[in-house]
């Protein structure tokens, strides 16, 4: 299996950046790169971070961006918030919210890392979501090979 990467980016750019991961781009600045999981497993993410911020219920399916990209996929906007609010949301208790979504993630079925490596990849991809700002056009995308 290949990787997957996450990045911030307008549309024509997201673009433009695909076509060199496919041509075989090595990682972009602030970008988040993780091997061995597909496109699958990020849904997986959404669907954790949606329901431990009570957002549970929203579209977390990624979807196909331009006829142009098959391999380039885009977060839907109750992603990128469920995502974003990891980094700030605040339990009744002790409990670490991030944290216990990247158990979760690392606890699914076939995930090549365990719970350390999936707290620093959802921070990162949280810190992602949160730098997202849609009065600039730009949005979260994930390309995968």
């Amino acid at each position: 299996m290949g990787f997957t990467e996450v990045f911030v980016s307008t549309h024509d750019e997201a673009l433009k950046r695909a076509t060199a991961l496919d041509g075989g781009a090595a990682a972009a600045a602030g970008a988040v790169r993780i091997a061995d999981i597909s496109d699958f497993e990020v849904e997986r993410l959404g669907d954790l971070a949606g329901t431990a911020v009570h957002a549970s219920g929203a579209d977390y399916e990624l979807a196909m961006v331009d006829v142009a990209s098959d391999s380039l996929l885009g977060v839907p906007p109750a992603m990128v918030r469920a995502l974003a609010e990891l980094l700030s949301y605040e339990t009744e208790g002790e409990g670490d919210v991030l944290a216990d979504v990247a158990d979760s993630w690392a606890a699914e079925e076939d995930m090549p890392f365990g719970a350390e490596q999936a707290a620093r990849y959802v921070r990162q991809l949280a810190e992602l979501a949160a730098g997202v700002d849609p009065d600039s056009k730009s949005g979260l995308y994930v390309w995968t090979s």
